[in-house]
């Protein structure tokens, strides 16, 4: 395993454990301004997107000082190669990706997901689409 995908392995643990932990105790509301940090990729694009179509009731803004949350990440993909295209019959990609995000007022992590698509006919779609929905549930909540 290389350095990078190590790295992004521990991210990814880290911030579920985090997300388990804080899940319950902090609350995001409804309405709040949320600014998405840009990531590599370009991954902040797909959230933004995933966001309007997954109807999540926050509201993104384009400069952090504006922001009540700020959102976090990192995102990896791997294209099939050879041996899984012939072999599986499979030219879909692995997405993973972990976002965090973040009270600008008090500098805590009040939420955290991860996600690890092994197939994904969408690329980075789904996994953004995973996080929006998620994020979607924890606010819904409430709690």
């Amino acid at each position: 395993m290389n350095r990078k995908s190590l790295s992004l392995l521990l991210m990814l643990m880290l911030a579920a454990v985090s997300g388990l932990a804080q899940d319950a105790a902090k609350p995001i509301p409804a309405g709040s301004k949320v600014f998405i940090n840009p990531m590599n990729d370009e991954y902040e694009k797909f959230l933004a997107s995933a966001f309007k179509a997954k109807k999540v009731p926050v509201e993104i803004v384009t400069e952090k000082d504006k922001a009540d949350f700020e959102i976090t990440g990192t995102t990896e993909s791997k294209k099939a190669g050879a041996a899984k295209i012939i072999f599986r019959g499979s030219w879909r990609s692995s997405e993973q990706a972990s976002i965090t995000v973040t009270n600008l007022k008090s500098g805590e992590a009040v939420w955290a997901y991860s996600v690890n698509k092994s197939d994904s006919a969408h690329g980075k779609k789904s996994t953004a689409e995973a996080c929006a929905k998620h994020l979607k549930e924890k606010i819904e909540k409430g709690k």
